[in-house]
């Protein structure tokens, strides 16, 4: 894993393009290199973590065997030792000179192979070829033009845009907020939709002009870019529309003893394959089925006791390391458990305006770092189980498009009633209800902040979109708080809503697929480890797993009730039932109550009247409202005061 940086404009240096790689060296603190071509006006940057080939063969920038071609590779390609053979296979040495010849190989990193197999296929057709996660810059010397390329499910950042007539590139915005000419104009319009979110959606950015590279695309840029910006049109080599619109008309057929055998198999080649390094290796693990089913493929092939990390709280309600012991103890694994307290819990906001670079209010980025952290005590590379609510049902929120439709029978104004009768008591009330009523039944953490929102939706929502939307979204009308601001549209809302899906869950998960994983989940882990120096990869994210899930019907993903159901059944082959079976928590933290309590006088300090009006983003009186119902247990507003927060901390950051 490693870190890219660069520029395309005058005036370039070696000192410039390297103090902008600098800015994110926890990316890649083994190595560091540039090249820059004067003439051109290129400049490249890298810094190293060193994963594969851990020898000088694998120094970046890298320059292909002919000269054409030189590139900054941050990621992995897995199977980058089979486009080797397909390329030895070919007989040319990567020069597009077919000589009959074996390949020139100089060392073992995939960074050649990628290199050789641009020079013999294009971009196009090797990006293809790639099982992996990357980001990419590559420049052609002969035809003199820049290509940007991205893993198909965006497992890794890469931004850029034109500013000052420059066109700038890096792995986090920090690397191009170093260059000079780099303008720092914050998008009041990108800011709601990051309050509706509580995070920011591709391809917008923070600030005016740059923008995400969406997720299976190649953008390219030619040399007179410096002197005349171009109009950016990224090109798509692999599709999640194409993928789901397939999955959909050629589902899997048979059995579900073969459904099983194919998912097994297929998961386990992805696990295999994200095994490969030259550094110690480990898992994060839960106890849930998606890190579960991770860690027990990888024990299943592996023949030493995988390393594996859970971290614990002392919180009722929070701690889910006791149920990742057992998962470790009967897989076999070597596992370290770590149990952090509020007060380290809560020494790690400060840093987090600086580490995520851009406004980020997914508040589990807390325990995601701590877990990060102490796995890079003892590992360079750490497989986590993200993705696999996305293409195996398994958030809550798609059973509710279900019990919806049965809600909607209700007539728009009862539904109202319900709702109204439900917020006469608040969610700190609600919560010791459920609380004195767990002792005979277990329910999900945040029982009264989950009816509060419930409740709204009951009085406002009409219809499965509408509840999607809301479910999404952390306030109805985000331009009553930003001041000057008219919300951005987005894909979600011209595209996304309009599609056209016979299972509401099925539109859901697509939805979710194109958004929320890529743009919130698979940030935070980026960040968190990164920040760590430690590598993440993802194997439900292998593109051959997500079009397989794809075809499954979703009669085995939901089966009475039970979400997940064709991934519980691969993972109750080597793990117990009993050892997984429980409600579904998610990995958070009690934020209501420290913001209320231990919190207090920082969230006051951050929301302070005089402060607000002075900055002028927000409208002072609208945040201090919504801080004063919080803090009387009224309602709990605590996801759209931590959108608010980070903004104020990541901003303190920024100036």
């Amino acid at each position: 894993m490693c870190g890219i940086a660069g520029y395309l404009g005058t005036h370039v240096t070696e000192e410039l393009v390297r103090s902008m790689a600098d800015t994110i060296i926890y990316r890649g603190p083994n190595d560091s290199g540039v090249w820059v071509d004067v003439d051109a006006g290129m400049a490249l940057a890298h810094r190293r973590l060193s994963i594969v080939d851990l020898s000088q063969a694998g120094h970046q920038p890298m320059t292909s065997v002919n000269g054409r071609y030189v590139i900054a590779f941050n990621g992995e390609i897995y199977n980058h030792l089979e486009i080797r053979c397909e390329l030895d296979k070919l007989g040319c040495d990567a020069s597009l000179a077919m000589t009959g010849e074996d390949v020139f190989w100089r060392g073992h990193s995939d960074t050649e192979t990628l290199l050789a197999g641009i020079a013999v296929w294009g971009i196009e057709t090797t990006l293809k070829k790639t099982v992996g996660m990357f980001a990419i810059a590559l420049w052609d010397r002969e035809e003199k033009v820049l290509t940007l390329a991205r893993d198909r499910m965006g497992e890794k950042p890469l931004y850029y845009g034109f500013q000052n007539k420059t066109f700038l590139f890096g792995s986090e915005l920090k690397a191009l907020k170093a260059h000079p000419d780099f303008l720092s104009e914050i998008d009041r319009d990108v800011l709601c939709l990051y309050l509706r979110h509580c995070y920011i959606p591709a391809p917008f950015s923070i600030y005016k002009g740059i923008q995400k590279l969406l997720p299976g695309t190649y953008v390219q840029v030619r040399l007179d870019a410096a002197t005349s910006p171009q109009t950016l049109t990224p090109k798509a080599y692999w599709c999640m529309t194409d993928v789901v619109e397939t999955g959909l008309t050629s589902s899997f057929e048979g059995s579900d003893t073969e459904a099983i055998r194919a998912l097994d198999s297929q998961l386990k080649k992805a696990v295999e394959m994200q095994m490969m390094g030259d550094v110690p290796l480990g898992a994060f693990l839960s106890g849930g089925i998606d890190s579960s089913a991770v860690v027990a493929l990888m024990q299943a092939q592996s023949t030493r006791p995988v390393k594996t990390f859970s971290i614990g709280f002392d919180e009722a309600g929070y701690n889910e390391a006791e149920y990742a012991k057992a998962v470790a103890q009967h897989l076999g694994t070597e596992h370290t458990e770590l149990y952090v307290s509020s007060g380290e819990a809560m020494g790690v906001i400060p840093l987090l305006g600086k580490m995520y670079d851009e406004p980020f209010a997914d508040s589990s980025q807390i325990p995601t770092f701590l877990v990060s952290k102490m796995a890079k005590q003892h590992v360079t590379v750490s497989l986590s189980g993200d993705g696999g609510d996305e293409l195996f049902c398994g958030y809550n929120r798609y059973l509710l498009s279900d019990i919806w439709k049965k809600i909607e029978y209700v007539p728009f104004g009862g539904r109202k009633l319900a709702g109204h009768s439900i917020k006469k008591l608040s969610p700190t009330t609600w919560d010791g209800l459920f609380q004195q009523a767990g002792k005979i039944k277990k329910f999900p953490s945040n029982m009264g902040e989950k009816l509060g929102k419930l409740a709204n939706r009951l009085e406002k929502v009409d219809g499965i979109n509408e509840l999607y939307y809301s479910l999404v979204s952390e306030i109805d009308c985000p331009e009553e708080i930003v001041i000057g601001a008219t919300e951005s549209k987005t894909w979600l809302t011209q595209t996304g809503m309009n599609s056209s899906f016979k299972d509401a869950k099925q539109h859901m998960m697509f939805m979710d697929a194109m958004t929320y994983l890529p743009d919130d989940i698979l940030v935070k882990v980026d960040r968190a480890a990164m920040a760590n120096s430690l590598e993440t990869r993802v194997p439900f994210l292998d593109h051959r797993v997500v079009e397989l899930a794809w075809k499954f019907p979703m009669a085995m993903k939901i089966r009475e009730g039970k979400t997940k159901w064709i991934l519980r059944q691969v993972l109750y082959q080597y793990v117990p039932q009993q050892l997984i079976e429980r409600p579904k928590a998610g990995f958070a933290i009690p934020l209501g109550d420290w913001l209320r309590g231990p919190l207090r006088e920082w969230v006051e300090s951050l929301l302070d009247d005089q402060r607000l009006h002075r900055e002028g983003f927000f409208n002072a009186d609208f945040v201090r409202e919504l801080w004063r119902a919080h803090l009387t247990g009224t309602r709990n507003h605590e996801a759209l005061l931590w959108s608010i927060l980070m903004f104020q901390t990541w901003l303190e950051e920024a100036n």
